[in-house]
């Protein structure tokens, strides 16, 4: 892990789930959908879709859990109350709310189909952060915890070039103490 960098275990642009700011939801699992079918053997799952603008440059990124809220007509007023359980607010109140505004009542099937043409660029998240691709992975890991990302884009010469990802950052992070370990009780021995 000492001698590896962002690079080495990013996800190249190639490989990602990229749409652009006018596909629609719909659009967005089709581009997942494909990205799947490249997976290498032993990778998890994309679960991170890029966002690019007319010249074709990545602007933004979605992920999961914005593609769940994206489901609720009323998202901006959902995204409004992620604040609310910071201000000390307790669960009880947050339910009422929830039954207030009648969020997620419908079946999935209709939720999925009144969001089906919702653009991506409502949805996604405007880069704000990013890592370098000759950053090690010691840095990097430092950058993803003090933003608390599941995956931040990397960047060379200013261009993105990938995305990386916490679970692979984390699958390195484990080959490496399994490693460490492994030597440790060998020299126990």
């Amino acid at each position: 892990m000492d001698d590896k960098s962002v690079q080495d275990i990013m996800v190249p642009l190639d490989a990602c789930a990229v749409v652009s700011e006018e596909a629609t939801f719909g659009d967005i699992f089709l581009a997942l959908e494909e990205a799947q079918q490249h997976i290498p053997p032993g990778r998890p799952p994309y679960q991170t879709v890029l966002v690019t603008d007319r010249r074709r440059r990545v602007v933004g990124k979605i992920g999961q859990l914005s593609l769940l809220r994206a489901l609720e007509p009323k998202f901006n007023v959902l995204a409004d109350l992620e604040a609310v359980p910071g201000a000390g607010v307790n669960e009880q109140f947050l339910s009422s709310i929830m039954d207030h505004y009648e969020f997620y009542q419908d079946r999935l099937s209709e939720l999925c189909r009144a969001a089906m043409n919702i653009p991506a660029g409502s949805i996604m998240h405007p880069i704000s952060e990013s890592v370098e691709a000759d950053m090690s992975l010691n840095e990097a890991i430092h950058k993803l915890v003090t933003w608390e990302a599941l995956s931040v884009p990397v960047r060379r010469d200013g261009d993105v070039v990938g995305l990386l990802r916490l679970v692979d950052l984390f699958a390195e992070l484990s080959r490496t103490v399994l490693e460490l370990r492994g030597l440790n009780q060998a020299g126990n021995e």
